[in-house]
């Protein structure tokens, strides 16, 4: 018998939250499209957000490690450890049907799916939730999206930074108190699909003439239909002020991160992603402004501010509030409310 199974629970639990989760966090040897996975954790809960079980393992990036003094594992470290083709099954096994839980979820979805695409193979999960998108679904009065700032908001202590088991732990913390406040409150979960990648490879495509090396040529991309923006379009964005929520973006041209999971880390922290460029579009991201596509035109013609992938990406890390919807003070806990300790990593997880 599970919590949910209780009347007195599932008569305030939402019927449509998911039945289980997997929090998961990865460290990389970079942020671009051919980096790779060098650890990789994952804290499988229930539906209420109780831990059930963790799991960690190194991984072996097959190439230099990046940034050593961010997660600390050095080519000796790594040597030894498995490829992700050989732990792949194990990381399905507990992805398998939950929600995939992750602090910009974006990122780590996007590693984890170049991760299986490489091996051939398909992550087993259709959905994922990005923490910072669920924060500002909740208004929690944070003064960033830092995991660390979470973390100090619900009183979760965090004992190794960048160490994916422990990052994994404290988000898991951190996400069982959020998880029931927006249940508490009736807040749609901030559910994205996960789209797999369908092939992969690691050898870069032939740049076009006057475009990045790292760019891919222009391919014909499918209509998708993509979650509606529950915020009101505050207008154009300004140079010297952050990106709002409800603020219309356009995308033109070849980007360096898939244009799809541009787009879904766009939805994710509140914006509108508009598929043309008319007088209401607030932003216009494209790596080429000279080029004669219809959007750029569309976009000099009506005084459309541009902005190129970089800049974009580094707007997206601080997305103001939209309009008349500032953070709510922090609810105060409920008497006797207590959520059970999640356990931290042993000195034999690595």
């Amino acid at each position: 018998m599970t919590m949910l199974d209780d009347p007195a629970t599932s008569a305030m639990w939402p019927a449509a939250y998911p039945r289980g989760y997997a929090v998961v966090d990865v460290e990389t040897t970079g942020l671009a499209r051919d980096d790779r996975i060098v650890s990789a954790a994952v804290y499988r809960l229930d539906a209420l957000g109780n831990v059930e079980d963790h799991w960690y393992t190194l991984v072996n990036p097959e190439r230099d490690p990046g940034p050593v003094w961010i997660h600390g594992l050095t080519t000796d470290v790594l040597a030894g450890a498995p490829l992700f083709r050989d732990v792949e099954r194990e990381f399905s096994e507990r992805l398998a049907d939950r929600v995939l839980v992750a602090h910009n979820a974006f990122f780590d979805w996007s590693m984890i799916s170049r991760e299986y695409a490489r091996a051939r193979a398909t992550a087993p999960t259709r959905q994922r939730l990005c923490t910072i998108a669920l924060a500002k679904e909740l208004r929690l009065p944070l003064p960033n999206h830092k995991l660390a700032t979470l973390a100090e908001h619900f009183g979760v202590a965090q004992q190794r930074a960048h160490h994916a088991l422990d990052d994994a732990r404290v988000l898991a913390e951190a996400f069982r108190p959020s998880l029931h406040a927006a249940a508490r409150d009736g807040v749609r979960l901030p559910l994205l699909e996960c789209r797999p990648l369908t092939e992969w490879s690691d050898s870069p495509a032939a740049p076009l003439i006057g475009h990045q090396p790292t760019y891919r040529p222009t391919t014909w991309r499918p209509s998708r239909r993509l979650p509606a923006c529950p915020y009101p379009n505050p207008g154009r964005y300004e140079s010297d002020k952050p990106l709002a929520q409800g603020m219309r973006v356009a995308f033109s041209g070849d980007t360096s991160v898939d244009r799809e999971l541009l787009e879904d880390r766009a939805v994710e922290a509140g914006l509108h992603v508009a598929t043309s460029v008319s007088r209401k579009t607030s932003l216009l991201v494209t790596n080429d402004p000279g080029s004669a596509t219809s959007k750029t035109v569309k976009a000099a013609e009506y005084g459309t501010p541009v902005v190129d992938e970089a800049a974009f990406t580094h707007l997206l890390r601080d997305v103001a509030p939209a309009p008349g919807t500032a953070p709510a003070p922090a609810p105060a806990p409920r008497p006797g409310a207590m959520h059970a300790p999640v356990p931290a990593p042993s000195p034999a997880d690595g």
